[in-house]
């Protein structure tokens, strides 16, 4: 592991999902502690996309920014909210010189699927249908998210192809979570890696699916066919159940002839990137906005 980060793996709190209220609590405390970007000249909002329900979004618009992403926070589908994402969100928009969307999905299990991602395509939704007043280029609007906001981005660019929906121009799935089977190597040995492992991944799933089974628009990995979608940026991290997942999409997208970029960061574990002092952690986070920035370009 890298020892930057290694040396943070004692101060994580214990990987847990089973009793989601405290745990959104937990990850609230977390998200207060990281230090907010300089967001001076970005115009940062928060508005209501008419839906029902109706999905809150905030909104963080750079100076001079042409394309938009439609970002999902992570948090096992279970916790996170428009306020945790909100470092992250304002960073992505800051390295990225994009409009960031960044939604707040209804959370299971409450609100099982398809709960998020009725929310996540209204999001999406909305934003093409309002380019001009957000100032975007309809052409440029990208999907994005961290761990299973990465699924819930990769299933609303499933759903808008088969939907014929908005069209998408990327999708940016940082470590995402895809495969509620857990069969990959990755997902059977990593039970006591730091933030995420096995368990954690099992509770997850299960607030998320409930009692229905689960479908390429819950699961993305179980869709037969992925040809015809965005291009794609595959990031996964050498310590998370996720990482073959994520790599085992990103072959099937390339085999369908979908363009992908995947990196693979080692010595990295699922949420590490939080760790701000580490380089490792440094160069995950700028890389996500250069990537976007790319994607969204010209």
């Amino acid at each position: 592991m890298d020892p930057e980060l290694e040396a943070f793996v004692p101060l994580f709190p214990r990987a847990d999902l089973t009793d989601p209220v405290t745990s959104r609590k937990g990850l609230a405390e977390l998200a207060t502690a990281v230090p907010l970007p300089d967001v001076a000249g970005m115009e940062i909002e928060d508005r209501t996309v008419p839906a029902d329900p109706p999905v809150p979004v905030r909104i963080y618009r750079p100076q001079l920014a042409q394309g938009a992403v439609v970002w999902l926070h992570g948090g096992g589908f279970v916790m996170g909210d428009l306020d945790t994402e909100h470092p992250w969100a304002a960073r992505l928009a800051d390295g990225s010189g994009a409009v960031v969307v960044s939604v707040g999905y209804r959370l299971a299990p409450e609100n099982p699927f398809p709960a998020a991602l009725d929310d996540v395509y209204a999001a999406l939704a909305w934003v093409a249908g309002n380019a001009a007043g957000l100032g975007v280029d309809p052409e440029r609007i990208a999907v994005g998210g961290h761990s299973a906001g990465g699924s819930l981005a990769a299933a609303v660019a499933l759903r808008a192809r088969d939907e014929q929906g908005p069209p998408i121009r990327f999708q940016l799935l940082n470590q995402p979570g895809l495969d509620d089977r857990q069969q990959t190597w990755s997902q059977r040995n990593f039970t006591d890696t730091p933030w995420m492992n096995r368990d954690k991944v099992t509770a997850s799933w299960g607030h998320y699916l409930g009692s229905a089974p689960a479908t390429p628009y819950a699961a993305p990995a179980r869709a037969a066919d992925l040809s015809g979608l965005p291009p794609a940026y595959v990031a996964t991290a050498e310590f998370d159940p996720n990482r073959d997942e994520g790599i085992g999409y990103a072959l099937r997208l390339l085999q369908a002839g979908v363009p992908v970029e995947l990196h693979q960061w080692p010595g990295t574990f699922h949420g590490s990137q939080a760790i701000l002092s580490a380089e490792v952690s440094q160069r995950q986070i700028a890389e996500l906005g250069a990537v976007l920035r790319r994607a969204l370009a010209g």
